[in-house]
């Protein structure tokens, strides 16, 4: 309804783009067009975009996590929410590829199709737990890739191997095993946060974390203990990667710390900038599509420095001032 609204009250200055032979399409019509629109060429043109339009970092990180768009869920049909899993370029702030989650599969399945999508030559890929897949940690190298993969206690035997040997030999002090310790402390929104981590590449406790040599090019192993006070209150929470990086604490800790800002900087602002969330937009691709656009939306309002306002105001921003919206899409304002 907005979209259509927006091109009722804009009719004139869209006209001095588009030829409108029929004036401005409906409510109705619009929701048609989005429901057919064939998703995947559209994710493929959103792909090539990015491409052509940004040059991306070199050996930046890539976090790749999901999320699903709450509100799309049908359940007079038996649909669940659709779910997307996203490529994040840390260091560019933007949005590099997305591919949706089959309804009968998990983002097991669309992590490789997404990966496959991307030039990550001299990237370093950020994997939660659903990630940490020896298929997925093969690929990245084979795309010239390093990986950072999180380990949880899906993966018994990997994760009670990496408990104990790190218990073992941190309780030693790492006797006899070569290893890096960096840390960092940060203050925000009233809150301490130390994050204390250890690397160590010993080939004997790679050996016994990876008897069989399944992890492509395992060369560090991870663990990352985050102290958090807020007044009296001190809360510790600890976690433990593996990673085809050199044994080096900083840069490890510093791609382990980039993975959340696509919860922070995209998930989160999807959900609350954009309001997503609460979108009930269902019917055929619909969903999928209009997830497309908010996308190329975030992205050019990421790219924009003109504005020292947030996402959100941005965005009121567009709506308001045709100059700043033409100044975001790249085009000449026009007299009307």
């Amino acid at each position: 309804m907005a979209i259509a609204l927006f091109g009722q009250l804009n009719e004139a200055w869209l006209r001095t783009f588009l030829e409108l032979p029929h004036g401005i399409p409906s409510h109705d019509t619009l929701g048609r067009v989005f429901a057919r629109l064939d998703a995947a060429c559209f994710e493929e043109g959103f792909r090539d975009w990015v491409q052509g339009a940004f040059e991306l970092t070199e050996g930046q990180v890539v976090p790749i996590d999901g999320k699903s768009v709450r509100g799309s869920h049908d359940r007079g049909l038996g649909l669940g929410p659709l779910h997307l899993v996203s490529a994040w370029a840390q260091a560019n702030r933007l949005v590099l590829a997305q591919t949706a989650v089959d309804e009968k599969s998990n983002e097991i399945t669309a992590i490789p199709e997404l990966l496959r999508m991307l030039c990550l030559t001299g990237c370093i890929v950020t994997l939660d737990a659903m990630g940490c897949q020896k298929a997925i940690a093969r690929q990245i190298r084979k795309q010239g890739a390093d990986y950072v993969l999180r380990v949880r206690a899906n993966h018994k035997g990997l994760h009670r191997r990496l408990e104990d040997t790190f218990a073992l030999e941190r309780a030693g002090n790492f006797a006899g095993y070569p290893h890096d310790y960096a840390d960092t402390v940060g203050k925000d929104h009233g809150r301490i946060e130390t994050r204390r981590c250890w690397v160590t590449g010993d080939p004997a406790l790679l050996a016994h974390v990876d008897p069989d040599r399944e992890w492509c090019d395992l060369a560090s192993l991870v663990w990352v203990e985050s102290e958090r006070r807020c007044g009296d209150r001190v809360t510790t929470d600890v976690r433990i990667f593996i990673s085809s990086l050199p044994p080096r604490a900083k840069p490890v800790l510093q791609a382990v710390r980039q993975h959340w800002t696509i919860e922070n900087a995209h998930h989160w602002v999807m959900a609350v900038a954009f309001g997503e969330d609460d979108s009930r937009i269902r019917t055929g691709h619909a969903a999928h599509n209009m997830a497309i656009l908010k996308r190329i939306a975030h992205n050019l309002l990421r790219q924009d420095r003109s504005l020292k306002v947030g996402i959100a105001n941005k965005r009121l921003a567009a709506a308001w001032n045709k100059d700043y919206l033409c100044q975001l899409m790249g085009l000449k304002p026009k007299p009307i």
